[in-house]
C-alpha cells in the first residue's frame, strides 16, 4: 500500500467519524422532521390581499391535506390574512455612529370564521422579533441575512397559523 492510498483511507474514516458524531448530535438534541397537522377540516375560503404569506401557508395547507375554495359554500372553514407588516429598526449604534445592531419585525393580522356565521371572528395577530447584528465591510452577507432572517419569521408566522387552525372545528352544514 503507498503512502497515497494510506492518507485517503485516513481521509474517509475521518469524514465517515464526523458524518456520524453529526447524526447522532441531530438524533441528540430531538431533532424530527415536521409531520403533518392534525386539522379537522378539509376545505379553506381564503382572502389573502396578495400577502407575501400566501404562498408558504399555502402550501403548507396542500401538505395537510386542506383544499383552497373558491366558493364560500363549500368552504368548512374561512380565513382572511388582512395585514402583514416588515419592519426594520435600529437597536444600537457605536461609538462612532455606525449601526451595530438592527431589530427586524414581522407581523401578520388575520381572522377566521365558519360559513354558517354571519360574523368574522376577531383579529389575531402573530409577531416575531429578531436582532441582528450589523457591519458595513459585510453589507452583502448582511443584506442576505436579512432576507433569510424574514423569510424564517414569516415560516414562524405559517407555523403559528396552522397551529391556531387545528384548534378550529367546522360546523356542520346545513342540508336543504
Amino acid at each position: 500500500m503507498s503512502i497515497f492510498s494510506i492518507h485517503r483511507l485516513h481521509s474517509l474514516i475521518l469524514v465517515l467519524i464526523f458524518a456520524l458524531i453529526g447524526a447522532l448530535t441531530l438524533s441528540a438534541c430531538g431533532f424530527q422532521m415536521r409531520g403533518l397537522t392534525n386539522l379537522s377540516f378539509k376545505y379553506l375560503y381564503m382572502q389573502s390581499h396578495n400577502l407575501s404569506i400566501t404562498k408558504e401557508l399555502k402550501k403548507s395547507l396542500a401538505v395537510n391535506g386542506v383544499t383552497i375554495v373558491t366558493d364560500q359554500q363549500k368552504a368548512d372553514l374561512m380565513l382572511e390574512l388582512l395585514s402583514e407588516e416588515s419592519d426594520k429598526k435600529i437597536l444600537s449604534l457605536s461609538g462612532g455612529g455606525k449601526v451595530k445592531e438592527f431589530e427586524l419585525t414581522y407581523r401578520v393580522n388575520f381572522r377566521m370564521r365558519h360559513p354558517s356565521s354571519e360574523l368574522w371572528g376577531e383579529t389575531q395577530t402573530v409577531e416575531k422579533r429578531r436582532d441582528f447584528s450589523y457591519d458595513d465591510s459585510e453589507l452583502l452577507a448582511k443584506q442576505f441575512e436579512e432576507v433569510r432572517l424574514f423569510d424564517d419569521m414569516r415560516s414562524f408566522a405559517v407555523q403559528e397559523i396552522m397551529r391556531k387552525l387545528v384548534v378550529q372545528k367546522p360546523t356542520p352544514k346545513a342540508t336543504n
